[in-house]
């Protein structure tokens, strides 16, 4: 039987604002290598046919060629130009996607993802028809009100992460829709068409590389090996 063919959305659109730093996020060096090279290696390396679409903003897209160049990148992928919000570019990013198939969408600056979780997420995506990465949180949770605030279980939430895996008709038909204020991610989009979300347990260290202080955990975590 032949395989059902699988894609990764990754979007990499990120300036260096919150990073203080000139370079956009994903292109700082980690271990030796932008961030988002790591990030692509990761799916490679679960399975060296999936077909990987990197959404990056246009004007870094001369960049991220002369940086694959500099460091002999090899791994096949397409590039697509991003749109102006993250709903815009995973839009931009589907377009590349033909026909059916499981399509994972991944920030581009989460290099740690674990092989086994992103197994996990295509594996439960082809049972249920979508997986979501989430782990719970460490900290006690108060939620805001009109009077000030109050605690809250923390055993009723999740902290969401990516990947966020779906069938490909599902995913089309959710970004079809006008983009949301309360659109956070994709698993809010294709909720809102009616469709069930499945949760996958993610990891601590599957973090979204955003600010100075991530960037001291990346290094940490690579000089342990786990790039």
């Amino acid at each position: 039987m032949a395989q059902t063919p699988e894609y990764a959305i990754i979007v990499a659109g990120g300036s260096g604002s919150r990073m203080q730093h000139d370079l956009p996020k994903q292109f700082i060096e980690v271990a030796g290598k932008p961030i988002l090279m790591h990030t692509i290696a990761r799916f490679y390396k679960y399975n060296p046919a999936v077909r990987l679409v990197v959404v990056l903003p246009q004007e870094q897209l001369n960049t991220w060629r002369e940086l694959c160049r500099k460091h002999a990148f090899k791994l096949f992928h397409m590039t697509v130009a991003g749109g102006a919000t993250r709903f815009k570019s995973v839009k931009n990013g589907l377009g590349a996607v033909m026909g059916e198939g499981l399509v994972a969408v991944h920030d581009g600056v989460r290099p740690f993802v674990e092989v086994e979780t992103i197994r996990a997420a295509y594996e439960a995506t082809a049972k249920y028809g979508s997986a979501v990465v989430a782990v719970s949180p460490k900290d006690s949770i108060r939620e805001l009100t009109e009077e000030g605030s109050r605690a809250v279980p923390r055993a009723k939430y999740k902290l969401v992460q990516t990947p966020q895996v779906f069938q490909a008709s599902i995913l089309q038909k959710a970004y079809e829709q006008p983009e949301q204020e309360h659109f956070t991610d994709d698993a809010s989009v294709v909720e809102s068409i009616g469709e069930t979300i499945t949760l996958v347990e993610g990891s601590y260290r599957n973090i979204k590389i955003t600010t100075p202080e991530d960037l001291i955990l990346a290094e940490a975590f690579a000089k342990e090996g786990s790039l």
